[in-house]
């Protein structure tokens, strides 16, 4: 019974760069899942409404995903749990973390544009952890780039190999469909962009002749010329070599219109692993451990504005989860048991009895949790690879209604446990410091303090270059570059002291002067040398704690 209900579960993450199309993907998933009747239909200004996955007002006002959302649907004996990420750069990290919490990852591709900086970014990330990743080719009812073009810029830009298992009838206008290379079927589609159309064409036989007058000569003529091309050059696709993070296979299609949708679902379902293992500081949990473990990836403030809620989002990794039953909160030292704990539908939230390795279940969390915490039934572990960053961007919180200060402060301490935002306070003076690594964020950050905590501010620039943690043995050195740097000292949310430095060149100062003093761009945590020193050189602000 239990190792079945872990065979059953296939949790990925849909990634992309913004506008490739990747939540226009995840609600087609959902469409041909059943799992919702009607998609949002993102870019049609007759249908207002939003999509299913972007949840939070924002997101629906300005069309972009600024946090992950979770959706979990039953497809072909399966429970499929889509993570859809933002794919805006400046909430990468969340969608970094979501990646320790799934197993696969669907990578969405603009044709026109083709590979994009963030799609590079994201796509080192999945190669660190050799998740198994599938490429969808979106938008190929426009004009864009050659198929096999495409396929070397994959291969070149991504530096991993690629094989396609579906393949384009034409693009742009003359769209026709997609051949199923994987199983040899060809899927002829009618634009359709919020139902699911049951009138599809299936010719298994490319030589059959009734295929040039289902989609003409040419364009039949020119897909036996392709398959047999590509049947020439790859070799039958390994199923192994993906699931090592060493092949990608390459779908075609266009969300919007549900072109190549069901292909690319059909075929995750039967290649996209199950639950891994997760590493930890003592072992590597296997999801076939017996005993209940977990990690929480994010935290989400007002997922119901209506009733403030918090929620923790935890992967569960082994064992079983179940309802009322009392689990350790390792950091915490203490036991905890959960009356509601929930699955979701983005904002949408259903009360489970149970959950099982690959689930993503929601805690209703009054502060105890913080990204990174691990659940077990006792034993004091921790789960390995979590991210934590390291703030690029600094503003001061100047409060613009005095009247709403405790609705001011409790709204900046509820959005930083997110993870999205550090806030830091001024040991000496009453100055609240909000870092970030992406401008957009302060926007969100505003916005969300106005409209669901009724406070008004707005953020001033403050000229930081870093903040940097520091640690030291010798308490007098200590004690002393506290006084000399006085109003550069803050402490984070857990007391911890940060030294804001206003140049490198005075970061360096500072590090010569006092050598007895670790300065560290996270709080204080071991981390991976090898991955801090990748993080500096590809991404700059990413750092992985160990």
């Amino acid at each position: 019974m239990y190792e079945a209900e872990i065979a059953k579960r296939k949790t990925f993450a849909v990634i992309a760069h913004p506008d490739a199309g990747k939540t226009t993907l995840t609600e087609k998933l959902l469409l041909f899942g059943g799992a919702i009747l009607v998609a949002g239909a993102v870019k049609s200004n007759k249908i207002k409404k939003a999509t299913t996955s972007d949840f939070m007002e924002i997101e629906k006002q300005r069309g972009i995903s600024v946090a992950t959302s979770v959706m979990s649907f039953e497809y072909r004996e399966k429970l499929i749990n889509i993570l859809d990420t933002p794919g805006h750069k400046d909430f990468a990290e969340d969608t970094y973390r979501t990646l320790t919490a799934v197993d696969s990852v669907i990578l969405v591709i603009d044709c026109v544009k083709g590979v994009e900086e963030q799609t590079k970014r994201l796509m080192e990330v999945c190669r660190m952890r050799d998740t198994p990743v599938i490429i969808f080719v979106n938008k190929m009812d426009r004009d864009g780039k050659d198929p096999f073009d495409l396929l070397t810029e994959l291969e070149t830009l991504l530096k991993i190999s690629v094989q396609p298992l579906s393949w384009p009838i034409s693009m742009g206008s003359n769209f026709k469909g997609v051949y199923n290379l994987y199983n040899q079927t060809l899927n002829l589609f009618r634009a359709g962009a919020q139902k699911v159309l049951d009138d599809m064409i299936q010719v298994e036989d490319l030589n059959d002749p009734s295929l040039d007058k289902q989609i003409g000569e040419r364009e039949a003529a020119q897909l036996r010329e392709d398959i047999e091309l590509i049947n020439g050059v790859y070799e039958p696709f390994s199923k192994e070599h993906y699931s090592n993070g060493l092949l990608a296979p390459v779908f075609f299609g266009s969300a919007v219109n549900n072109f190549g949708v069901q292909e690319l679902l059909d075929t995750f379902v039967n290649i996209a692993p199950n639950p891994v293992g997760r590493p930890t500081n003592l072992r590597t949990i296997e999801p076939t451990d017996p005993k209940f473990t977990g990690f929480v990836f994010k935290i989400h403030a007002n997922l119901d504005p209506k009733h403030r809620d918090r929620i923790a989002f935890m992967r569960v990794c082994s064992g079983k989860f179940e309802r009322n039953k009392f689990f350790y909160h390792v950091r915490n030292n203490k036991e905890m048991r959960f009356s509601n704990p929930t699955s979701f539908m983005a904002s949408q939230k259903n009360i489970i009895d149970e959950a099982y390795p690959g689930d993503v279940i929601g805690l209703y969390d009054s502060g105890n949790f913080k990204i990174g915490d691990t659940m077990s039934e006792g034993e004091k572990l921790q789960f390995k690879g979590i991210p934590s960053f390291s703030p690029e961007i600094f503003k001061e919180i100047i409060n613009t209604d005095p009247l709403k200060t405790k609705q001011l402060n409790k709204g900046v301490e509820q959005l930083t446990d997110e993870g999205v935002a550090q806030l830091f306070r001024q040991e000496v003076g009453m100055r609240q410091i909000v870092g970030t690594v992406g401008e957009l964020q302060f926007e969100v950050i505003q916005y969300r303090l106005l409209h669901e905590y009724g406070a008004s501010c707005r953020f001033q620039h403050v000229q930081y270059y870093k903040a940097c943690w520091m640690v030291s043995e010798d308490e007098k050195q200590l004690n002393d570059f506290i006084k000399f740097k006085a109003n550069h000292i803050y402490r984070d949310k857990d007391g911890n002291l940060v030294f804001m430095a206003e140049s490198s060149w005075l970061l360096d100062v500072a590090i010569k002067d006092y050598p007895k003093i670790k300065f560290t761009p996270i709080p204080n945590l071991k981390f991976n040398s090898q991955f801090l020193k990748w993080a500096r050189n590809k991404m700059n602000f990413l750092v992985m704690v160990c």
